[in-house]
């Protein structure tokens, strides 16, 4: 028996940097841009506000850039504030590593496992393996534990003692951290 699952994202995960009014840490950002020309230049930011206080940073997606090297579709999403865009820059490495900061997924994401939307247990004979793909819709950090556990409503714990007595079995570490595409199989 074969399943598929899917980890797709619900909003914009929130952005960890600390906010030079009040030293939180969190910020949350909803898809709206700054543009500004500097006569041929153009720079442009995502904004985020802290979610103690309130203030905004910028976060640099473009840096005294010719307007003409800029694509004209990437220019209409940045003024149309367009949120895809946003999740889109907040997931690429070279805007986290240059705005210095990192994403917190808690309460982002949700597991889609095809069937209802609580966790179902899988009906099958006794004895007979499932398999099942999880793929990423973005590039989520996720312990395969709680995703296995979430899937079939199984505690954390009771996922960790089917691994360690080898009943569920991956090609990947299912110890760490995942936001790619990985398969198990759960025998029982």
């Amino acid at each position: 028996m074969s399943e598929n699952w899917v980890v797709v994202p619900t909003c914009l995960p929130v952005v960890l940097r600390r906010c030079p009014r009040c030293a939180f840490g969190r910020f949350r950002a909803n898809g709206a841009f700054r543009v500004n020309a500097h006569h041929k230049l153009l720079d442009a930011w995502l904004l985020a506000l802290c979610t103690r206080c309130g203030d905004t940073t910028k976060l640099t997606v473009l840096e005294r850039v010719n307007v003409r090297s800029v694509r004209p579709e990437l220019l209409d999403l940045l003024h149309a504030n367009d949120v895809g865009l946003a999740a889109e820059l907040l997931q690429d490495p070279g805007v986290r590593r240059r705005n210095h900061i990192a994403l917190d997924w808690d309460g982002a994401w949700r597991l889609d496992t095809g069937g209802p939307d609580q966790a179902h247990r899988p009906h099958r004979p006794d004895g007979e393996a499932i398999e099942v793909s999880v793929g990423f819709a973005a590039r989520i950090p996720v312990r395969p534990v709680r995703l296995i556990a979430e899937g079939f409503g199984l505690s954390r714990a009771e996922v960790e003692r089917l691994i360690a007595e080898g009943n569920v079995v991956s090609t990947v570490r299912l110890g760490g951290r995942l936001c790619g595409d990985f398969t198990f199989m759960l025998k029982r």
